[in-house]
C-alpha cells in the first residue's frame, strides 16, 4: 500500500480508517491510497445580453457567481453555435444551457425548447431545477413514458421548454410531428445532456435520431442549436460533431471548485477455506464488500452511494447492508436501500425524494444513478467494480464531495482480470485520460431503420442523405426498395404502409422488446428486463431479486413479452449457461505475422440457452437444470487471432517458447480468451458485458486453432475494431494480467469468467501464457521487421488504439 501525508482529506481518512477497523493485517485490503488536491472556483461576470429577471432567478436559485466556463459554453450558444461543455461531476453544467434557453424565453414569447437525457430521473430533477425557478412564460413539462395520456395534449400544445428522453422523441413525438407543429416551429435550442452515455449502439442509434430532429425542425422552418453536457471525456469536440451530425464547438476548461478526495484502491481477500468453481481460489465479492464498507459508512453518518454492476448485485448489497446494521445499529437500518431501472415510476421518485432529503443514508444502485438526481453533499462513494469506461469511474467517483467538503472514494475490485489488473496499476485508472466515445451512425443495422422511420416521417429528398451517411445511405435505401419497405420516386423515398417502423426500432440496442415481470398470483408489474438478455435472467426457475423480495420465474413467454414469478426465498442462487457458435461471414483486415494472423470482420454468432446451475452461497453447486428455449442469432464485428498447429504445438521453430500439448489446447485458448475479454474494456470504451467470445482449436472457416471476441450488439458497436488496432498492448496487458495473479491454476482474477457457458470448462492458465507469448512473439518479430502498427506498450495512452 502507498500512502499520502495526511491531513489534506481528515473526514475521507477517518472514514477509510472506520471501513478498515479490525481488518487483520495479513488480509489488509487497501492496495493503494491517493488524495486528489481540492480546486478554487474562477468567477464570470454576467452576459450583457442576459434580462435582469433571469439573472435574478438564477441568482435566487443558488447560481448568483456563475463560473467562467459557464458563460463561455452560454455565450457559444447565445451567438448561435453548436456548443459542448465537457465538465467534471456537480461543475454546474445545467446553467450553461439554462442561461441561452431562459434568456431566449423572456425576449421572443414564441421560442421553445427541447431538453432530452437519457434517463428519466435526470430529466425529472432538471425539469424541477427550472420549476422551482418560477420565471414567468417558461411553461416546463415532462414528456416522457411517465406522463398520464391525459396531460400529453397540453405539453403537445402548450409546453414551451419539454423534457423528455430519446425513446420518447422517436416513439411519441417524431411519428406525430404535425400534431407537434407550434412546438418545432419555435424550436431554439435543442439540450442533449450527459451526451458521453450515447456510445455504441446506442450511441449510433441517438446520432441518426439527431439528425432526424434537425430534419423535421427544418420542415417547419426552425434551425436550433444544440447544446450538448458531456463529463469530461477525449475528444469532446470530435465526438459531438459526429453524434449530432454538425459543427460543434467544446468548452473543457472546468472553472468549478471540488473538494479534496481520498481515492482508496481495495482487493477483496481470498477466501483460502472457501473454493469455488473447478476448486479455484475465490476472493470475497465486491458486493459484499461494498455491503459492509457501507453499513460501517453510515454508521459514522456518512451519506454514500455504493455503485454496483447489475440489478441483482444491487438488490443484494442493500440487503447485506441492512443485515449487518440490523444486528449493530437497527435504528440505521431503514436509511439503506437500493434504486435501479426496472422499478415502477413511483417507486423511483419515493427513493429519489428520500435520497435527497437525508431520509436514507446509504443507497446501493446500479448506473442509473450515475445519470440520475442531482445530489449534493455526499460523503463518499464506493464503487463495486470497475463500471466500464474511465469516464464512468469519474462520473460516479465525482458525486462524492459535491458540497465542496473533503470526501472518500472507494473502487473495490472484483474477481475480474480487469479489475485485479487496476487494483494493482493506479496509474491506468487514476492517471490515464479518458476515453473517446465511439458510435457508428454507418452501422447499417442502425440506419437501416431510421431511414425507414425518416421516410415515415417525411418523404426523404436526395439533398437530404449526406447527413446521414451519403453512400451508405443510398446504400441502405436501395435495399429497402427492394424489400418493398420503400417506393422511389423521382422527388424522394416514400414510406410504403400505413403502419409506422418506429416501434420495431429498440434504441437500446437490446434486440428485443421489454419483458414484463409480473406476479403470477396478484398480477401485480414488479418490473422489466431487457428483451436481449431474457433468456438468461427470467428462464424458468431463474431466481428473481426486486427490492428485497426474492421470486421465482415459473413462466417466460416471450412472445407476449411476460415473465410470471412467484414470490418464494430459495437458498440457492441462478446462473444461466449456454451454448454458443461463430460464423466468420466477411474478414474487414487481415494481418499476417508468420503462423499467426490478426483479423477483422463480420461474423454471426448463434447462442442458446441450454440450462442453469443452481448454487449455494458457499458456491457450491446443487445441479445442472436443463432448460428448452429458442435459439438467437447475433450478427456483428470481431476481432479474431488464429495460430497454426505446427507454432503452437512447438512443432516448427519459432517464437514463444517450447510451445502447448495438444490436449492442453482448448483450455489454453480458453482461459486466453476470457482473459482477454476482461482486460479489452481498458482499450475500448465497453464493458465485459458488452463483448462476447468463442475460442476452438480448429475452427471450421479459418482451419486452425482461432480465438475471437465479437461485440454484443448487432452491426458492431466499434469495439473489435478498437481491440484490432490495439491489438499488442491489449494482449500484452492481458498476459501481465493472468501472470500477476497469485492463484495457481486460474481463478476468477485471472482466467475464469462469470458469463462462461461452459461452466469455464476446460482452463488452462499456464497454457494460456504459453498461448499469449507465441502471439506476441510472432507479431513482435514481424513489428521488427517494419510493421510499425505492431508495437507493443503496458496500457494505451489513451482508448483510440
Amino acid at each position: 500500500m502507498t500512502t499520502t501525508p495526511a491531513g489534506q482529506a481528515t473526514r475521507a481518512r477517518q472514514l477509510l480508517d472506520r471501513a478498515t477497523a479490525g481488518v487483520p493485517q495479513d488480509r489488509y485490503p487497501v492496495t493503494h491510497v491517493a488524495d486528489l488536491p481540492a480546486r478554487e472556483p474562477r468567477h464570470a461576470a454576467w452576459p450583457d445580453w442576459v434580462p435582469a429577471t433571469i439573472r435574478d432567478a438564477l441568482a435566487a436559485s443558488g447560481a448568483d457567481r456563475p463560473w467562467t466556463h459557464q458563460i463561455d459554453a452560454a455565450s457559444l450558444a447565445w451567438s448561435g453555435r453548436n456548443v459542448v461543455v465537457a465538465t467534471g461531476t456537480a461543475s454546474g453544467k445545467s446553467l450553461a444551457y439554462q442561461l441561452p434557453v431562459l434568456s431566449r424565453f423572456a425576449t421572443d414569447d414564441r421560442a421553445t425548447a427541447l431538453y432530452l437525457s437519457p434517463t428519466k430521473a435526470l430529466a425529472a430533477d432538471q425539469l424541477r431545477s427550472v420549476s422551482d425557478m418560477d420565471v414567468d412564460g417558461v411553461r416546463p413539462a415532462a414528456y416522457d413514458g411517465d406522463t398520464p395520456q391525459s396531460e400529453r395534449g397540453w405539453v403537445r400544445d402548450h409546453a414551451r421548454w419539454v423534457f423528455s428522453n430519446p425513446d420518447m422523441l422517436h416513439r411519441g413525438i417524431l411519428p406525430s410531428h404535425s400534431r407537434w407543429a407550434r412546438f418545432f416551429r419555435g424550436l431554439e435550442y435543442v439540450v442533449v445532456d450527459e451526451c458521453h452515455g450515447y456510445r455504441g449502439v446506442f450511441g449510433s442509434h441517438v446520432a441518426l435520431l439527431l439528425r432526424r430532429l434537425r430534419r423535421i425542425a427544418r420542415h417547419y422552418g426552425a434551425d436550433p442549436v444544440f447544446v450538448l453536457a458531456s463529463a469530461t471525456t477525449a475528444e469532446p469536440e470530435r465526438f459531438a460533431t459526429r453524434l449530432l451530425g454538425d459543427d460543434c464547438v467544446a468548452v473543457t476548461d472546468d472553472a468549478s471548485p471540488r473538494g479534496a478526495r481520498t481515492m482508496a484502491l481495495w482487493e477483496p481477500p481470498l477466501l483460502h477455506e472457501l473454493a469455488g468453481e473447478n476448486d479455484a481460489p475465490v476472493r470475497r465479492s465486491a458486493g459484499a464488500e461494498a455491503a459492509r464498507i457501507l453499513a460501517e459508512l453510515v454508521i459514522e453518518g456518512a451519506r454514500t452511494l455504493a455503485f454496483v454492476r447489475s440489478r441483482r448485485g444491487a438488490e443484494l448489497t442493500a440487503l447485506g447492508a441492512k443485515r449487518i446494521l440490523a444486528d449493530v445499529a437497527p435504528e440505521l437500518a431503514e436509511k439503506v436501500a437500493a434504486y435501479r431501472a426496472g422499478y415502477l415510476p413511483e417507486e423511483r421518485r419515493e427513493l429519489e425524494s428520500a435520497l435527497m432529503d437525508g431520509r436514507l443514508l446509504g443507497v446501493a444502485t446500479t448506473n442509473a444513478l450515475e445519470l440520475g438526481v442531482d445530489i449534493s453533499g455526499l460523503d463518499s462513494v464506493v464503487l463495486a467494480g470497475y463500471p466500464g469506461t474511465l469516464a464512468s469511474f469519474w462520473q460516479q467517483s465525482g458525486r462524492a464531495g459535491r458540497s465542496g467538503d473533503d470526501a472518500l472514494v472507494v473502487f473495490v475490485a472484483r474477481d475480474d482480470p480487469l479489475d485485479t489488473y487496476l487494483a494493482h496499476h493506479p496509474k491506468a485508472l487514476l492517471e490515464r485520460p479518458v476515453e473517446a466515445a465511439v458510435l457508428d451512425p454507418a452501422n447499417p443495422y442502425v440506419l437501416a431503420p431510421h431511414l425507414a422511420c425518416a421516410a415515415a416521417e417525411s418523404a426523404l429528398k436526395a439533398g437530404e442523405l449526406e447527413q446521414f451517411g451519403g453512400d451508405a445511405a443510398r446504400r441502405v435505401l436501395d435495399d429497402l426498395v427492394a424489400d418493398r419497405l420503400l417506393r422511389r420516386r423521382p422527388s424522394g423515398w416514400y414510406w410504403t404502409t400505413r403502419d409506422r417502423p418506429h416501434h420495431d426500432v429498440d434504441l437500446r440496442g437490446s434486440g428485443a422488446e421489454q419483458i414484463a415481470v409480473v406476479e403470477a398470483d396478484t398480477s401485480r408489474l414488479l418490473g422489466t428486463v431487457d428483451g436481449g438478455s431474457a433468456c438468461g435472467t427470467v428462464h424458468p426457475g431463474a431466481v428473481y431479486l426486486h427490492r428485497g423480495d426474492s421470486f421465482v420465474v415459473d413462466e417466460l413467454d416471450l412472445e407476449h413479452g411476460i415473465a410470471y414469478v412467484h414470490r418464494e426465498d430459495p437458498e440457492w442462487s441462478t446462473s444461466a449457461r449456454d451454448v454458443v457458435d461463430i460464423e466468420v461471414l466477411e474478414t474487414v483486415e487481415r494481418r499476417a505475422f508468420g503462423g499467426v494472423t490478426v483479423n477483422l470482420g463480420q461474423v454471426a454468432v448463434t447462442s442458446q440457452v441450454v440450462g442453469y446451475l443452481r448454487r449455494l452461497p458457499s458456491g457450491e453447486v446443487l445441479d445442472h437444470v436443463p432448460l428448452d428455449l429458442p435459439e438467437q442469432v447475433l450478427h456483428t464485428r470481431a476481432v479474431w487471432y488464429t495460430v497454426d498447429e505446427e507454432l503452437l504445438c512447438g512443432r516448427r521453430r519459432g517464437p514463444g517458447g517450447a510451445g502447448v500439448e495438444p490436449a492442453r489446447v482448448p483450455g489454453a485458448l480458453h482461459a486466453a480468451e476470457h482473459a482477454a475479454i476482461g482486460l479489452l474494456p481498458l482499450f475500448a470504451t465497453c464493458d465485459r458485458w458488452d463483448i462476447g467470445g468463442v475460442s476452438t482449436a480448429a475452427h471450421a472457416d479459418t482451419g486452425e486453432a482461432t480465438v475471437f471476441v465479437h461485440d454484443g450488439h448487432p452491426g458492431g458497436a466499434g469495439f473489435a475494431d478498437r481491440g484490432f488496432h490495439a491489438f499488442v498492448p491489449w494482449l500484452t496487458a492481458t498476459r501481465e494480467a493472468v501472470t500477476a495473479c497469485e492463484c495457481p491454476a486460474g481463478c476468477p482474477s485471472c482466467v475464469q469468467s462469470p458469463k462462461c457457458g461452459n461452466g469455464n470448462e476446460p482452463l488452462d492458465k499456464a497454457g494460456a501464457v504459453a498461448v499469449l507469448d507465441i502471439v506476441l512473439a510472432a507479431v513482435g518479430r514481424a513489428a521488427g521487421h517494419g510493421h510499425d502498427d505492431a508495437q507493443a506498450a503496458e496500457v494505451p495512452a489513451d482508448s483510440a488504439g
